[in-house]
């Protein structure tokens, strides 16, 4: 452009005085900046700094050295970042100019926060206010407050974050600026909601939105609006939440606001599954997925593949379930610690680059203004900074609610993660789940050696009568979720289980040398537990189960079936001599088959009783045994 042209003209222009030269080198570096060209601006940086330290300047040494810092912050070179702002320190303390120290101190404490080094940051701030304070620079004190506050903030220390955040608002309102006490506000407003303070967080956001309303500020008005959006959601009123969103989105598309839009989409996404309305939120969802990519965002993609996976598997889509939580799995993992940083570090640096930009124009003016007549008069530098003030605090507002979301976001992605495996794990087993995402389907597989195990409640229909249908699921689900501990305990395979039958398998998906061992000691345990459960119920009168068990080994085929509900089952005539050691088995006692006992019998963990041939229905004559544990 022409002024880039103009700027680097008057550096090279070696007849103008240094500091002239320095000045149009500094709105050269800042362009660059403001067109993320940092690899030039690193390179005129440097030159900044050489010249300015051969001609001893040093104003300018200062500046370039933060140009320096600047840059290699943008980098995520936070170690480099911290130096350079350190020799900048060392410098203004040497000249003696309190603020500019302060400004150097918050500087070097805001690296720390992108860091997330809280307790370092909030040092660096702390001594900023202090010489802030002295000097009495109230815009200057309200940030640092506000920064002060949003630290304790992230280090759940809330009652403090709140006080901090109340001396701002307490500045700001004295000061005038609306818009300061609206961002103040918001502040307060998301503290109280953590605290569960939901009345008081409601008043703070709807004051804060009549506030942006007052002034006319679009980007505040949208942040407000989805502030009570997700204050609602979170209270399961899900029509007031749905009426804010839809408002909020429709001024976040009238500013083009892309990354705004794509959030909110997948807010209504998630609000519409949680209303059972999958269709509509699947839509907004892949909406805001496809925004999400567009922009960059990982931590949006991320939740926009959770509303999917939600959504695709409340209409028993698995494929496409799976599908989708295949890939919030890949974000997750690629949102490692540090990339999970950079993400906020995009929000953090851009918020906290405009705030430094208005402690930079405070230089550049100072000097603008000492060497009038040697660039040009500018008598109107006053109302440009004001100008710059004025739109520094309206981006910001609009990054703000953006930055929260996203921190909240990070806080609970491993979270999130945990629970996503979970929830698939209790679908299918893990090397059958990994298999079905990759290729869309699961190949059945052979086993030459598993343990089938059934257990069956003795009596169940004539116990079932003398309990209502409530305790009745209850008393079942009692046990059965004993048997699902005890299965993961001894490393067996849910199968699953029909009416009051519970089958289950040792020695698949992945085969082990243990596998027949761990299904009989499970056997043993499970039936323990009935014994003891018996024992409970009948000293409060109450009717209890007892309980047969068998166990056969031998080979089967494993695989998933059906098209809507995914199930993993077994086939083969191991899983029917299974059964028959179940039906032919006796209260109390884990009934085996001669080939089980074959690979236990010199196991000296076990004593075996020897039954003899009994009769199995469909097999004939078969050799029986009971087992139990060997007491040492």
């Amino acid at each position: 452009s022409d002024n880039t042209e103009s700027y680097l003209e008057i550096w090279e222009d070696e007849s103008r005085p240094d500091t002239s030269r320095l000045e149009a080198l500094d709105k050269e570096i800042q362009i660059l900046f403001k067109n993320a060209n940092f690899d030039s601006a690193l390179h005129f940086a440097k030159i900044q700094l050489d010249f300015a330290e051969a001609k001893n300047i040093n104003n300018h040494i200062v500046l370039a050295i933060n140009n320096l810092g600047i840059i290699k912050q943008k980098q995520g070179d936070y170690k480099k970042a911290i130096d350079y702002y350190q020799q900048g320190l060392s410098i203004v303390k040497e000249l003696g100019n309190k603020n500019d120290i302060a400004l150097q101190l918050n500087k070097i404490g805001t690296v720390y926060r992108i860091l997330g080094k809280y307790n370092e940051a909030l040092n660096y701030y702390q001594k900023s206010l202090l010489i802030q304070n002295e000097l009495d620079n109230k815009v200057d004190i309200a940030n640092l407050l506000n920064n002060i506050g949003y630290m304790h903030e992230m280090l759940d220390n809330y009652t403090d974050a709140l006080k901090y955040y109340e001396e701002c608002l307490s500045i700001m309102q004295k000061s005038g600026s609306k818009l300061g006490v609206a961002n103040s506000m918001n502040n307060i407003g998301y503290i109280h909601e953590v605290l569960d303070n939901y009345d008081d967080a409601l008043a703070y956001y709807e004051k804060a939105l009549k506030i942006m309303q007052e002034i006319g500020n679009k980007h505040g008005i949208a942040a407000s609006l989805n502030n009570i959006g997700i204050y609602y959601d979170h209270l399961g009123d899900y029509e007031k939440a749905l009426d804010y969103y839809q408002k909020s989105l429709e001024i976040t598309k009238e500013i083009g606001d892309k990354r705004g839009i794509a959030s909110l989409m997948i807010n209504i996404g998630f609000l519409y599954s949680d209303l059972n309305q999958q269709t509509k939120g699947i839509e907004l969802c892949e909406k805001g997925l496809k925004m999400a990519e567009e922009s960059g965002l990982i931590i949006w993609q991320k939740n926009a593949c959770e509303c999917l996976y939600e959504s695709y598997k409340a209409n028993n889509n698995w494929k496409r379930a799976l599908e989708y939580l295949e890939l919030k799995t890949k974000l997750l993992d690629s949102l490692s610690e540090n990339e999970s940083e950079n993400q906020l570090i995009e929000f953090e640096f851009e918020r906290r680059i405009l705030h430094d930009s208005i402690a930079n124009e405070k230089e550049k003016r100072e000097i603008e203004v000492a060497h009038q007549k040697e660039i040009r008069k500018r008598n109107n530098t006053k109302n440009i900074a004001l100008g710059t003030g004025i739109l520094v605090f309206l981006i910001a507002i609009g990054l703000w609610s953006r930055l929260r979301y996203t921190r909240k976001a990070k806080k609970t992605i491993e979270k999130e993660k945990d629970r996503s495996e979970n929830l698939l794990l209790n679908i299918l087993p893990e090397e059958i789940a990994e298999e079905l995402k990759v290729k869309g389907k699961a190949s059945a597989r052979n086993y030459e050696q598993v343990s089938i195990l059934f257990t069956d409640f003795k009596g169940f229909t004539a116990a079932a009568s003398t309990l209502s249908p409530e305790d009745l699921v209850e008393e079942i689900n009692i046990c059965f979720k004993a048997f699902d501990h005890i299965m993961e305990k001894y490393n067996i395979e849910k199968i699953k289980t029909i009416g009051d039958a519970y089958m289950a398998a040792g020695g698949l998906p992945v085969p082990t040398q243990d596998s027949v061992r761990n299904t009989v000691l499970a056997a043993i345990e499970m039936q323990e537990f009935i014994i003891a459960r018996g024992k409970q119920q009948a000293e409060s009168n109450k009717p209890y189960f007892e309980m047969r068990s068998g166990i056969h080994t031998g080979p089967v085929v494993a695989g998933i079936v059906g098209v809507k509900k995914f199930q993993y089952d077994i086939w083969g005539d191991t899983v029917n001599t299974a059964s028959r050691m179940e039906s032919n088995g006796a209260v109390g006692k884990v009934n085996i088959s001669q080939t089980t006992y074959e690979l236990l019998k010199n196991d000296s963990d076990f004593i075996f009783e020897n039954r003899g041939k009994i009769e199995a229905k469909g097999k004939g004559e078969m050799e029986m045994w009971f087992v139990k544990k060997a007491f040492k």
